[in-house]
């Protein structure tokens, strides 16, 4: 549509142009003596129009004619970029690729060329670091913060991962300190934080920085479980000499995070140590806070304490057993607890009742040695030759 109107309007103007010329009349004398020229007007007019464009014309060939070494300049120097931007893309390619040498070459060629310096190096960097090479990752990342300040914190991280994985822990926090104080902190520089100082034993710190991090979302919750759980158990193992220090850890340790794993190394260091009421107190609370801190090695742990108020423990397992009926281990449990207290005939029925969950060697083991006491040698040795995985006739 509307070259049909620019088409319109030309022919509109050519008939105007036509019918113009047509009823002009006038001329043009040029005079110059002895010559005189007369010609029409609308003449004078085509011939000052094509005047113009040839001398508009001249005038450009020769400015073109004067900018031809500029020009040839400007395109050798487009080209140079184009083909170095081409290089920087295949260097990242191959880096995703895996191909790291050849990315390395590509990304000295790219910075090389001056195409984004500062992330050329970068990617040098990352190269050099997964061929194993720091000598030549570090030279890279000074290169990087020398050509680009705007790389700077990415090389921080870069270096900070580089001494993680070197298992230079130290280093590693040091180096995110310095991110920290020029660019603050992210996500991703406090999950290498928290690899930092798990390297150099900061518990403390790993429990304050993983807290921070499952706030927000920054690790899973199963991650961050396992974290703090990992944490708890290497500050309770530094206090394990003293029990008053090793009870006051456990006791700091906020109730949603006192896994029944946590429990069990506090009352085993506590009955090593040889405070078995304590160690008790803290089984009993443990296994009392629900399915979620239940574990069996605290079971079995409450089943071999050493201490007064057996029969108390006793009753407190059996009303364990009410909820958990089919437990095999708090069954071998009971067993051992009653066997102490010589209550041979409840002893023998839990061991045979856990052998009936759980075909497992301690529970022929008990049975066995229960036998022997009661001088019952045929069902002793079945027991035993059962407990080393030998088949017996009935």
């Amino acid at each position: 549509m509307r070259g049909l109107f620019w088409l319109l309007a030309l022919f509109g103007l050519a008939v105007a142009v036509a019918l113009g010329g047509q009823l002009n009349q006038g001329y043009v004398l040029l005079v110059l003596p002895p010559w005189r020229v007369e010609v029409s007007l609308n003449l004078f007019i085509v011939i000052a129009i094509l005047s113009f464009a040839l001398f508009y014309a001249v005038l450009r060939a020769l400015s073109l004619t004067f900018k031809l070494p500029v020009l040839a300049r400007d395109y050798r120097l487009r080209r140079k970029r184009e083909q170095a931007a081409a290089v920087f893309q295949d260097a990242v390619r191959l880096l995703f690729e895996g191909r790291f040498g050849q990315a390395l070459k590509r990304a000295a060629d790219a910075y090389a060329g001056g195409t984004a310096p500062g992330l050329a190096a970068l990617v040098a960097a990352r190269a050099a670091q997964r061929m194993g090479e720091p000598a030549r990752q570090q030279e890279w990342l000074e290169k990087a913060q020398a050509g680009d300040r705007r790389c700077e914190a990415a090389a921080l991280m870069l270096e900070a991962e580089m001494h993680n994985e070197a298992r230079r822990f130290d280093l590693a926090a040091a180096t995110l300190a310095r991110l920290q104080l020029s660019h603050g902190r992210h996500l991703a520089a406090m999950r290498l934080e928290l690899r930092a100082l798990q390297g150099t034993g900061d518990w403390e710190g790993v429990l304050r920085l993983a807290r921070q991090l499952e706030k927000r979302g920054g690790l899973a919750d199963e991650a961050a479980r396992r974290i703090k759980g990992q944490a708890h158990l290497e500050i309770l193992a530094a206090h394990r000499a003293d029990a008053g220090q090793l009870v006051s850890c456990l006791n700091r340790i906020p109730a949603n995070e006192r896994e029944g794993r946590i429990a069990f190394a506090a009352a085993r260091e506590l009955q090593i140590l040889g405070d078995h009421r304590e160690a008790q107190a803290i089984v009993e609370a443990a296994l009392e806070r629900g399915s979620e801190a239940w574990n069996d090695d605290l079971v079995e742990l409450y089943g071999q304490l050493p201490g007064p108020d057996l029969t108390g423990r006793i009753a407190r397992a059996e009303q364990w057993l009410v909820t958990r009926p089919g437990d095999a281990v708090l069954l071998l449990a009971l067993g051992r607890m009653c066997e102490r207290q010589r209550l041979w005939g409840k002893a023998q029925s839990y061991f045979e009742a856990s052998l009936a969950v759980d075909d497992s060697r301690d529970a022929h083991l008990e049975l066995a040695r229960l036998m022997e006491r009661l001088e019952r040698d045929d069902e002793a040795n079945r027991h035993y030759r059962l407990s080393v995985g030998e088949k017996t006739s009935e």
